[in-house]
């Protein structure tokens, strides 16, 4: 392996080839591991609540308190990150999840499934987004939209793949053999890739320091003081889209059992967010090559608000749930770009792990609570349609959020 360096000298250090096994590995990892800990869990919900009697709001708190968990652990994982890399990390946090997912698989009684999604909390926070994002964002530097919009396109077929495949594997195994069976999934696609194709080296935390990220003559992001306020304010606005983003996502199945479709049917609407996601995705670069940062801000959180609203009031046909579900995917493909990019576009890249973590903490608060409070609402409101207006809501509050001058502001825009 080779020795670490500084930030300015990592990306040459490591070759071209080593570079893009990395990249091969966490474009794979990504996609099983949010298809096995995040996707297969909505799917699996209704069935879980009907072979155990756990009603749908005590699972889904399980499932929350495991991205509760999560969203803590971020911020020391983010620590981690920055002074030993990727490679130990996302191996035993893909280990643990194998661990986790048997836990889930097995569990006989309501603590231990509980005991499971907390052990599988502290497994996502080692290797879902935040520490995939920082070991790009480190080693691709300057290049590093390309390789992340690499990263999140392969991966935005998490839920394509992983929820039609789990509502199959739930109808002829049940939903424990389904979670074992994705556990073999994990074990075998997970954790010796991590092992053995994140190598890399990883810059010493103490050379930290300026990456040729700015055009000459301007001032290095990497020197931009960070300032609490503007730090703050943006935070909260990514923390509120989440809210709207990930309760419509996870809530999306029981809404539509609610307005009469099948399991198969709710899971297809789901995956074809996925797609959606991907399309998003590509759709990113070009974006940011026409528009700022305030203004792709704004355009991506008022879809957000706007999408979720129209599954609110939008009972079918079928077709045009299918439609607005892959629109609602594309604002939440680019939403994934727009968030990964947020800390490095106005700090640079050479506190990005240690900063992200604690960025990246409330959004991952919000991913964990959404869920539960999507299905709370549903019942105060009178029905999901009821929650998911609601939810727009807190979409518009994050467009709101996002026009204050802190969150548009960068040292070019």
């Amino acid at each position: 392996m080779a020795q670490p360096s500084s930030p300015g000298t990592t990306r040459t250090t490591a070759s071209r080839r080593e570079l893009g096994w990395a990249l091969g590995v966490l474009c794979l990892t990504e996609i099983v591991s949010w298809g096995v800990l995040y996707y297969a869990f909505p799917v699996l919900a209704a069935d879980i609540t009907a072979d155990t009697g756990w009603s749908p709001a005590t699972i889904t708190a399980a499932f929350s308190a495991g991205l509760v968990v999560s969203a803590l652990a971020g911020i020391p994982v983010g620590h981690l990150m920055h002074h030993h890399g990727p490679r130990w990390l996302m191996t035993g946090g893909s280990a643990l999840a194998v661990v986790s997912v048997l836990v889930l698989a097995t569990a006989p009684s309501l603590p231990l499934f509980v005991a499971g999604w907390l052990l599988a909390g502290v497994a996502m926070s080692c290797v879902l987004y935040a520490p995939a994002f920082a070991a790009v964002t480190v080693w691709f530097g300057p290049r590093r939209v390309p390789a992340l919009t690499a990263v999140t396109l392969v991966a935005g077929f998490a839920s394509t793949v992983f929820a039609p495949l789990t509502a199959v594997l739930d109808e002829h195994f049940s939903w424990r053999g389904t979670y074992l069976i994705l556990a073999v999934l994990l074990a075998v696609l997970t954790v010796p890739a991590h092992w053995f194709g994140l190598r890399p080296a990883w810059p010493k935390a103490e050379a930290a320091g300026p990456t040729a990220t700015a055009q000459e003559g301007e001032p290095s992001p990497d020197d931009r003081p960070v300032r609490p306020v503007e730090f703050w304010v943006l935070a909260a606005a990514f923390t509120v889209n989440a809210v709207c983003l990930y309760a419509t996502v996870i809530n999306l199945v029981p809404l539509l059992h609610e307005r009469g479709y099948s399991t198969t049917a709710a899971a297809w609407v789901l995956g074809i967010g996925g797609i959606g996601q991907v399309l998003g995705r590509l759709a990113y670069a070009p974006l940011v090559g026409c528009a700022g940062l305030p203004t792709r801000t704004l355009v991506i959180f008022a879809g957000s608000a706007l999408t979720t609203g129209l599954f609110a009031v939008l009972p079918g046909p079928y077709a045009a749930l299918i439609v607005v579900a892959l629109v609602a995917g594309n604002v939440r493909g680019m939403a994934t770009l727009l968030s990964a990019t947020a800390v490095s576009d106005r700090w640079g890249t050479a506190r990005f792990a240690r900063l992200n973590g604690v960025f990246n903490a409330p959004m991952m608060l919000a991913t964990a609570v959404s869920p539960f409070i999507g299905a709370w609402l549903a019942g105060p409101l009178g029905g999901y349609p009821e929650a998911f207006l609601a939810l727009a809501v807190l979409g518009a509050v994050a467009v709101g959020l996002a026009t204050l001058p802190g969150p548009g502001r960068t040292p070019r825009s």
